[in-house]
């Protein structure tokens, strides 16, 4: 019996290699695939049950224990209100949006040229969406080398720190010292905030370093985190419990978490109806007609591949809006 010619058996090896190459590529690609199918699933049932904590909590909307309003806003992509949603008999304040946080920096400078003189700088408009936090870091250079010469930094109008540079800084040194910083959340929140720079009468004008014959420079660097509502593919929870007495609801006690990371909504995903169930369109009317809402998401894990987009829609009647 003859044996295998090496161009046969050559020939015998490529098909070999062709055949196991399309049997692992066949293999590779229905991994893929089932892979893929079950991230989708996941995906959609964890939207379904959290549609199921939406209506849940909504269904129950109350007045706030701080005396609010069980509806605080009624936006297309973010629902603000109140509601005892762990029966501990305490109402919490509840959001549920569809966001993503960003971030920015701007840097200011201003000068004072007399003795003992004050100069300010104003950051207006920088924030696009929610803030959520903000700081400043102040840094000063001039004639600061002497305990009574310092400076009072403000905000707003409100003293920051009345004594920089007491301590530290040098005369006339030609870089910035004294640096410190500062939360200005809540002086920043309306989308404007105005510092000022207050030397003392020692802080005389002898700097010629950088800008001629100055008494003290101030440099402003306001970096500052918001949230972009309706920006993102993250459905979050917000969720505020009451503190003290008289009752508040701090912002910055608010606790976030992700209700499922794959919402492609163009659409609203929240819509509001009154009592006739007639859509609400004006959002001043939203806040004191809903009676009853919509709950819709649609929800892909890529929406490069196929299958399609799947769509979830809900219906909640705020029961104790309904005779309101």
């Amino acid at each position: 019996m003859k044996g295998f010619t090496a161009i046969e058996a050559l020939v015998s090896i490529i098909i070999f290699s062709l055949a196991t190459g399309a049997i692992t590529g066949f293999i590779f690609l229905s991994y893929r695939t089932h892979n893929y199918a079950f991230e989708e699933s996941t995906a959609v049932n964890e939207a379904r049950r959290g549609v199921e904590l939406m209506t849940r909590d909504i269904r129950a909307a109350k007045t706030g224990d701080n005396g609010s309003y069980p509806i605080e806003r009624a936006d297309d992509k973010q629902f603000i209100f109140y509601s005892d949603i762990d029966k501990d008999g305490e109402t919490e304040r509840v959001r549920y949006f569809l966001g993503t946080i960003s971030s920015g920096s701007q840097t200011k400078e201003c000068t004072a040229a007399n003795r003992g003189g004050s100069c300010s700088v104003t950051f207006s408009n920088f924030l696009t969406g929610e803030l959520q936090s903000a700081l400043v870091k102040v840094s000063l250079e001039g004639d600061l080398d002497a305990s009574d010469e310092y400076v009072e930094i403000s905000a707003d109008g409100t003293p920051l720190i009345t004594d920089l540079c007491e301590f530290g800084c040098s005369h006339c040194a030609g870089r910035w010292e004294g640096t410190t910083t500062f939360d200005v959340t809540s002086q920043a929140s309306d989308n404007s905030i105005q510092f000022t720079a207050d030397a003392t009468y020692p802080v005389h004008r002898q700097c010629p370093v950088v800008s001629s014959d100055h008494a003290m420079r101030a440099r402003f660097e306001l970096p500052w985190t918001e949230e972009l509502i309706g920006a993102g593919n993250e459905l979050k929870k917000g969720v505020t419990e009451p503190v003290g007495n008289p009752v508040t609801y701090p912002a910055d006690q608010e606790k976030i978490s992700i209700i499922t990371s794959y919402i492609r909504n163009d659409p609203p995903i929240f819509k509001y109806f009154d009592k006739d169930g007639n859509e609400i369109i004006s959002a001043p009317f939203r806040l004191t007609d809903t009676k009853l809402m919509g709950i819709y998401l649609v929800i892909n894990v890529d929406p490069n591949r196929p299958p399609n987009e799947f769509q979830l829609e809900s219906y909640v009647q705020l029961r104790n809006l309904k005779t309101e």
